[in-house]
């Protein structure tokens, strides 16, 4: 190895690193979010016009369901573009606030579609490998990072508010 090869190195080791980490935190996100803005989602599925729709969604055709699945990412777009857009224009607290409602609003409907197309969506061949290859992907990153020192601090630190708060008993 050369000596000018070391500092390239070293930057895509860390760029790799960075990447992992980035990557970690968006399915860590998606991890916590995902499960209890799906069941919120399904909760207001139960009345009585959305009922009908989450039906029509379910009894979609696989190409359909794909489509349907990827219908917010896009609707979602141009409202993070404008949040962009108020954030180039010093609206910094507006912009933010509107991504991140963005993201919780779009993970909420993406959880729930993607319960109600899944069905449909794994008869696409390519979809179904895809969807293995992201569950391993994400199950050996979840690994990574419970096994790693901040996760585990954080682990400890909840157990300890947990047990402060039941002793105070605020609830």
């Amino acid at each position: 190895m050369t000596r000018a090869a070391a500092p390239l190195r070293w930057l895509l080791a860390g760029l790799r690193t960075l990447a992992v980490w980035l990557l970690a935190l968006l399915v860590l996100f998606e991890e916590w979010g995902w499960e209890p803005l799906q069941r919120l989602l399904a909760r207001l599925g139960r009345w009585p016009g959305l009922r009908w729709v989450e039906g029509r969604v379910r009894a979609l055709q696989p190409w359909a369901a794909l489509a349907a699945f990827g219908v917010p990412t896009l609707l979602l777009l141009p409202i993070k573009l404008l949040a962009l857009w108020a954030i180039g224009n010093g609206q910094v607290l507006l912009g933010a606030a509107v991504v991140i409602a963005a993201k919780i609003v779009g993970t909420a409907v993406v959880a729930r579609l993607f319960t109600l197309t899944q069905p449909a969506l794994m008869r696409l061949a390519w979809f179904a490998i895809f969807y293995v290859r992201w569950i391993a992907l994400k199950t050996a990153l979840l690994a990574r990072a419970r096994a790693s020192w901040p996760w585990r601090a954080a682990r400890v630190l909840r157990r300890r508010a947990r047990r402060w708060w039941r002793r105070t008993g605020l609830r």
